[in-house]
């Protein structure tokens, strides 16, 4: 069993930074881990994976060059860094993990394992 607990939203301007973190209880050292967000009006959106190697992440088109998503395995935390922020990415966060061999999950389907969720807001 998998518990996956959010931390780091808050509010922040156009442009700044903001650094979610993902601490998760279990072993998920063979989990793909990723984040989805939640905007109001809006359908849940993929933002990025990785896999259960390190190796490998993807991330949708909306934040390709601006978020990266890492893990710190000796924590057991995955990390969002999100920078360059937007209005557009206010929503909340939610991190998610499934024991996968896959390099990376991007469909909401394949996660069995999501937190409660952390609400950013960025401000214009």
């Amino acid at each position: 069993q998998v518990q996956l607990v959010e931390s780091g939203g808050g509010l922040v301007q156009a442009g700044g930074s903001l650094r979610l973190s993902c601490a998760a209880s279990g072993r998920t050292d063979n989990y793909a881990m990723g984040w989805f967000r939640l905007a109001p009006g809006k359908e849940r959106e993929f933002v990025a994976s990785i896999g259960w190697s390190c190796l490998n992440d993807w991330y949708a088109d909306s934040v390709r060059g601006r978020f990266t998503i890492y893990r710190d395995v000796v924590k057991n935390t995955v990390i969002l860094q999100r920078n360059s922020l937007k209005p557009e990415d206010t929503a909340v966060y939610y991190c998610n993990a499934e024991r996968s061999s896959a390099k990376y999950l991007s469909g909401a389907i394949d996660y069995g394992y999501w937190g409660q969720g952390t609400q950013v807001t960025v401000s214009s």
